[in-house]
């Protein structure tokens, strides 16, 4: 089951949340399990490792989250997916964070994008012009009695200006980018979204009782 709600349907992000919610508590009910691709309206989300003074003061909303990791953007531009499964037993955190950025890798190999995995961190990056690596996709996700919540956004066509007003998941020694950017032409979440949503598909149904 796929959700969609992309430009000009902003979804706001408490809205999002309370879609996740819905999801988890069918799954108890035998529900397969939810996809929901989406953009949000502008805001923060400072994961359980953030501390206050790490939040953005340009007047945007922060939301604090159950998720792990620190504080991160969603706003117009950027593809966001909360896949809510629940993992198989052999499947735990780390296995399905590395299913979700190689599933970022291949859409955005679609697109002409080369992206990579940096050892010890999450997300999927590029290394553009031979600068230092610039994220531009971030994971951050919750298993909670094999039950997954959060997910995975991809800069597409997004602004970077809302990165500039806080250190982007806690990392002092990279940059951040877009698929836009990264290719000269405008690539959106509509244009990304059909493949992001084959290649998620296809993961789940490995990963997903």
């Amino acid at each position: 089951m796929v959700h969609a709600g992309l430009s000009p349907n902003f979804v706001p992000y408490e809205h999002g949340l309370e879609l996740q919610n819905e999801a988890a508590a069918r799954l108890a009910d035998g529900d397969p399990g939810t996809l929901l691709i989406l953009e949000h309206d502008a805001v923060y989300t400072a994961g359980r490792r953030s501390l206050p003074e790490e939040y953005p003061n340009d007047g945007t909303p922060v939301v604090p989250v159950s998720r792990g990791g620190k504080v991160t953007w969603h706003g117009p531009g950027q593809l966001v997916a909360y896949p809510v499964v629940r993992l198989n037993n052999r499947f735990g955190l780390v296995d399905f964070i590395r299913t979700l950025e190689q599933v970022i890798i291949d859409t955005a190999s679609d697109f002409g994008v080369t992206g990579r995995r940096i050892e010890g961190r999450t997300g999927v990056w590029a290394d553009p012009d031979g600068l230092p690596a610039e994220k531009f996709a971030q994971i951050g996700i919750r298993v909670s009695e094999g039950i997954v919540t959060h997910g995975l956004a991809v800069n597409c066509s997004n602004s970077l200006t809302p990165f500039e007003s806080f250190v982007p998941c806690g990392i002092t020694d990279a940059g951040v980018t877009t698929m836009s950017r990264l290719t000269g032409r405008t690539i959106t979440p509509s244009d990304v979204a059909p493949a992001l949503v084959q290649h998620l598909t296809a993961a789940l149904q490995e990963v997903a009782q």
